[in-house]
This record gives C-alpha cells, sequence and structure tokens, in this order.
C-alpha cells in the first residue's frame, strides 16, 4: 500500500477502505508519512469530503493510535456528553454531579479551553486544590465509589488526532465536516463511555454558524457512534448568546453552584436538563422523558444535586469549604458597561464577549498560555431584557490585562433595539 495511491483516489472522489485508512493514520503517526504528503490528502478530503463510513474508519483509527479507556468494571451504563464548544457554556460542572445523585455512572475526561471557548478542565481548576489528573485506576475506584469522576484527559487518548489537528489548523483545513467529527468522536470513543449525547452549538459564538452546518455535523458524529456501539443522541442548542449570565472560569463555577442550589438562569437549566434526560434514559434509570426532565429539576432544587457535586470536589482534593463562599473565586476589581440607548436588548454577539474574556485573561489564544481564574465576565442583561440609557448591562472582573479592549468588545457585543426579541435555545434532536 503507498500513500500516493491514497491520495490519488481520495483526490478524484474515490471511498477509501478501512485498511487504507488505518494504513494512513498509523503510518503518519509513526512517522512514515511526511507531512506535505498528509497535507495533500488533508486538502483533497477538504473538495471530495468523506462519507459515513469513511469518516468512522477515520474516527477508529485515530481512538486506537492510543489508549482506550476501559471502563468494564464500573457496573452499569456509563455515561458522557461532549459540547462542540461555547461561550459560558458549563453544563458538566452541573450535568454530572446532576446525573451521579440519581444513580448515573458519569465518568468524564475534558479538555482544556482554547481561542474563545473555555474548557471545562480550567473551571474546577479554579477551585482550590481540585486535581484534575487521576491514574485510570483511581478514576475507575472513583466512579464506582461515587457514580462520578471528572479529569483531563490523557495525553495517549488519540494521538493521532493531535498531529492531525495541528496539520489541519496549518493548512487551512479545519472546517471538513467529516474530520471535524471524527476528531470528536475519536476522543469520545475512546473514553470508553456507554452513551454519549452531543451538545452541537450553532449561531455566532459557536463553531458551526448556520443550523444545517450544525445538522449535517451532529448527524455524522451520532452516526460514527452508532457504528462504534454507542448509545448516541445530538441536540442542537443556540449560541447566539452566551450560555447562563457568567463567563470566566471561577464566575462559570460560581454559577454552576448557583445552578446546582435551585437557583440557575433559565437557559443554563434547561439545556442541563435536557441532555441530563437523554441520558437518564439512556442509563435505563427512567423510561419516560417528561418524568426524567422533573426528577432532574427535583435534585437541582432539593440539594441532592449539590450533595454530589461536594463529594466530587473532596475526592479529588479540593476545597469544600470554599465552596460555601464562592465569590472568593472571583476578582475583586470590577468594572460596569452601561447601556447607550432605551429599548430591549436585541443581541449580544457570543463571540465578542468570548474574545473579551479571552483578552482579560481568561482564556488562552495558544495553548501554552497561561490564564487567570478569576477573571472574566457577568452579563447583567440578556436578550429580550429591558434596559434605559445608563443602565448596567455587564460588569468585568478584571485584573491587570486586556481592560480597554475587553470593555469595548463587550460594549460592542450589545445590540439594543424597540422590538423585543425571544430565542429559540434547543433548536433539534437527532438520534
Amino acid at each position: 500500500m503507498h500513500i500516493i495511491d491514497i491520495i490519488a483516489k481520495k483526490r478524484d472522489g474515490m471511498a477509501l477502505s478501512k485498511e487504507e485508512i488505518d494504513f494512513l493514520i498509523h503510518s503518519y503517526t509513526q512517522g512514515h508519512i511526511p507531512d506535505y504528503q498528509m497535507s495533500a490528502f488533508l486538502m483533497a478530503t477538504y473538495f471530495q469530503k468523506m462519507n459515513d463510513e469513511e469518516a468512522t474508519y477515520l474516527a477508529l483509527a485515530m481512538r486506537d493510535s492510543g489508549d482506550s479507556i476501559d471502563l468494564s468494571s464500573i457496573p452499569g451504563i456509563k455515561v458522557d456528553k461532549h459540547s462542540t464548544g461555547g461561550v459560558g457554556d458549563k453544563v458538566t460542572l452541573i450535568l454530572g454531579p446532576l446525573l451521579a445523585s440519581l444513580g448515573v455512572k458519569f465518568a468524564k475526561m475534558s479538555g482544556r479551553g482554547l481561542g474563545h471557548t473555555g474548557g471545562t478542565i480550567d473551571k474546577l481548576e479554579s477551585i482550590p486544590g481540585y486535581q484534575v489528573v487521576l491514574k485510570i485506576e483511581d478514576f475507575i475506584r472513583q466512579v464506582n465509589e461515587i457514580g462520578i469522576a471528572i479529569v483531563g484527559q490523557s495525553g495517549d487518548v488519540a494521538p493521532a488526532d493531535k498531529k492531525l489537528y495541528a496539520l489541519r489548523d496549518v493548512t487551512a483545513t479545519v472546517d471538513v465536516i467529516p474530520l471535524i467529527a471524527s476528531s470528536i468522536m475519536s476522543k469520545k470513543l475512546a473514553s470508553g463511555a456507554d452513551a454519549i449525547v452531543l451538545d452541537v452549538k450553532v449561531g455566532h459564538g459557536a463553531f458551526m454558524k448556520t443550523e444545517s452546518e450544525a445538522i449535517k455535523l451532529a448527524e455524522l458524529m451520532v452516526s460514527i457512534g452508532r457504528l462504534a456501539g454507542k448509545k448516541m443522541t445530538a441536540i442542537l442548542t443556540g449560541m447566539d448568546e452566551p450560555l447562563g449570565h457568567k463567563i470566566g472560569n471561577g464566575l462559570e463555577v460560581f454559577e454552576a453552584i448557583e445552578t446546582l442550589h435551585g437557583r440557575g438562569p433559565k437557559d443554563l437549566v434547561d439545556v442541563t436538563v435536557e441532555i441530563g434526560a437523554h441520558l437518564l434514559l439512556d442509563a435505563l434509570l427512567e423510561t419516560n422523558f417528561d418524568v426524567a426532565k422533573k426528577r432532574l429539576h427535583e435534585a437541582l432544587n432539593n440539594g441532592k444535586a449539590y450533595a454530589k457535586f461536594l463529594e466530587l470536589v473532596k475526592a479529588q482534593g479540593g476545597d469544600t469549604k470554599a465552596m460555601a463562599k464562592p465569590e472568593t473565586l472571583l476578582s475583586k476589581h470590577l468594572i460596569p458597561i452601561f447601556a447607550k440607548a432605551n429599548g430591549y436588548v436585541t443581541d449580544i454577539n457570543a463571540l465578542e464577549i468570548g474574545k473579551a474574556a479571552m483578552r482579560l485573561g481568561a482564556g488562552r489564544e495558544t495553548k501554552e498560555d497561561s490564564i487567570y481564574l478569576d477573571v472574566g465576565i457577568d452579563l447583567l442583561k440578556k436578550i429580550g431584557d429591558p434596559v434605559q440609557i445608563g443602565d448596567p448591562i455587564a460588569m468585568l472582573y478584571v485584573r491587570d490585562k486586556g481592560i480597554a479592549e475587553a470593555s469595548a468588545l463587550v460594549s460592542q457585543a450589545y445590540q439594543i433595539g424597540r422590538e423585543q426579541k425571544h430565542l429559540t435555545l434547543i433548536k433539534k434532536t437527532i438520534k
């Protein structure tokens, strides 16, 4: 088998076999195929695409390039969720304890943030003492004992994907739905869960800007997961404004704690409960979707979910006393942003809000950047809210970085008009 033949076959629009894709990924990971030839293959794929089978073979080959986590020693159905990335998306911090409080086994490996999207692991690291690295045997033991563990992704999971993504990033071949889908699913399939819900964000704060793009990505990822033997669901959720009110690592932990006390913003609760209900059914702990949602709401409001969150924090070395005073996670230096017109908030550009948080130090422009865990933005007004000139619409939590630029970005992100606007948050479910 020769790489030049594979490049030519894809250039001519022909489907590749499993053996050809296995050869391609194994040889590239081992350094036997140079970057210039893999770049040619990626560009051919950019123009000729891949079918569902090819994308599945690619996901499986990248999964098999490194370690896969064996969760078979954990009884029951293990569940996971994945978000394609959004601003203010702290769902995992709430969903995991919420499901575990109802008996679901939630075994999750999460990533760090890059660019305008936040990472779950960065958020958890804003909790004093929280350990995001566990040995696999400790990870499994913890899920067996308390029903939940949330850790950082192992460096040995899907190394082919890391290498391929770095090349895609510099060859303008990132925006290829089969490559995006196989990249995401290679890591999800390696993580060992039996049932996965994908939260596919759509809107100007998401990587998928249009609903048609998001549907294609969601359908392909569901297909890949099913062909690999997993229970799969994808939901399309809006990211035309940030999720919840708070953006930034410590701020999002603060809002997660509020939500676990039954005081969360409606949009954040709605997305969390929607995902949770699908996973409760997948775990065979409920048979009716509406009843599942009711049980999840009850667990948020009666303290069960918060109690499980404290168990998680304690099990991974975090300071549970700090959770009783979550305001300690936030910077003490505040700068308000004021409305410049009368009317209703008609738009909050989530991408610009995410960029503003990054300028303050809450996010990374490169994977090597360090971040401030206590800075960010609190959106005091959301789309549909009435405002008057001079009303505070947002509050910046700052240190010594990017204040002027972030202030301008947040002010420009808000649009105020005369017509009250309402968003559809949960747009579609794909099974």
